[in-house]
């Protein structure tokens, strides 16, 4: 393989994780028509390991996706600590930062089909990040280029390829092959197998999970689909509202969720060949909230079927809801092993989960 040496980030000391996110905000705008995005985020990924972000449209997955890297519009605003390598990125001068964009992290954007350049080959995007983080000459840079390629199943010859000329999932390979351009150890995944049919899905799902065992990357992935999630990270983040609400071992928050919105999620999904699942998936009602208009208390309550009056009035932090879990509910008791049982015919609706 072509030894290509890009600008070196330094590997976090013994027991020091490899992404540390501390009360991280990120607001849009300012003053009275400021818009919180994000709002007091703490999470950890480790070498080797694999997080999960889940919730719907509108819950601030990808503004934190894009936060950990300082690639939002000049009009957000950002604060806490973003500690990649034991370096906050939001102290980061812009010559560093540049260094540890691609090289010490780097992001698969949603959406390849707008992601990729239309009017330049394939093997020319992926060469870009290799001659701006190396001294790589043209010609490496395009041969290691190839390998990337080869390495995420495509063959070195479509490196001449135009976007155009790839299909779906094609295009989703060449996004991870940029993404691993300058050898970085964190990989954020942002939807990557958004409007993939389902077997490439499958494909695309292996190759991430085989990239990071084989590499010792850390992992990010942000999806709508806990039963994705559940099956390719080893832990879930349940985000709501620009908050985690629930964070755990990914299949038990996933089987067994402990706040009511991550049951809720994983209700809506068909558990397709499961003898348990007596019930029809079932959808939540309503949407989540404008950000620029949250309601008081717990942010969830509107929609919560087990909500109490106090939901109304007094919000919700993250507690500990049983080992190596955390959820932000007024119901959850650290040695409870079930998640609270709504009222009014819910538990009928918690039985597919």
């Amino acid at each position: 393989m072509t030894a290509v040496k890009t600008e070196s980030v330094p590997k976090p000391e013994t027991g020091q994780p490899l992404l540390d996110v501390r009360n991280l905000h990120v607001t849009y705008g300012s003053g009275a028509s400021a818009v919180p995005a994000v709002r007091g985020v703490d999470l950890r990924v480790e070498a080797g390991r694999k997080l999960g972000i889940a919730g719907e449209s509108g819950c601030g997955k990808s503004t934190l996706a894009l936060a950990l890297l300082r690639l939002l519009p000049a009009s957000a605003t950002l604060s806490g600590e973003i500690l990649l390598d034991g370096e906050d990125v939001l102290t980061m001068k812009w010559g560093r930062l540049r260094a540890v964009r691609w090289a010490g992290a780097s992001i698969v954007f949603q959406g390849a089909m707008h992601s990729l350049n239309a009017v330049h080959r394939i093997g020319d995007q992926i060469a870009e990040p290799i001659l701006l983080h190396s001294k790589a000459s043209p010609a490496a840079a395009r041969r290691r280029a190839g390998e990337l390629l080869e390495q995420v199943g495509l063959p070195a010859a479509r490196a001449d390829a135009y976007p155009h000329e790839l299909s779906g999932g094609q295009r989703q390979r060449v996004m991870i092959a940029m993404a691993l351009a300058c050898d970085p150890r964190l990989i954020i995944a942002d939807e990557p197998t958004t409007a993939l049919d389902v077997m490439i899905q499958a494909q695309i799902l292996r190759l991430i999970e085989q990239l990071v065992s084989d590499q010792d990357l850390g992992l990010i992935m942000i999806s709508h689909d806990l039963a994705v999630l559940s099956d390719t990270c080893d832990r879930l983040a349940v985000m709501y509202a620009g908050r985690v609400v629930e964070e755990g071992p990914a299949d038990q928050v996933y089987e067994n969720a402990r706040h009511p919105y991550g049951s809720a999620l994983s209700a809506a999904f068909p558990r397709i060949g499961d003898p348990a699942s007596r019930h029809a998936p079932r959808g939540l009602p309503g949407d989540p909230p404008d950000p620029s208009a949250l309601p008081s208390g717990c942010t969830f309550h509107p929609r919560c079927p087990a909500a109490l009056d106090s939901c109304a009035t007094e919000d919700q932090v993250l507690r500990p809801a049983g080992p190596s879990r955390r959820a932000a509910c007024v119901l959850v008791e650290p040695e409870a092993t079930a998640a609270p049982v709504p009222p009014d015919g819910a538990e009928e609706a918690r039985s597919t989960s």
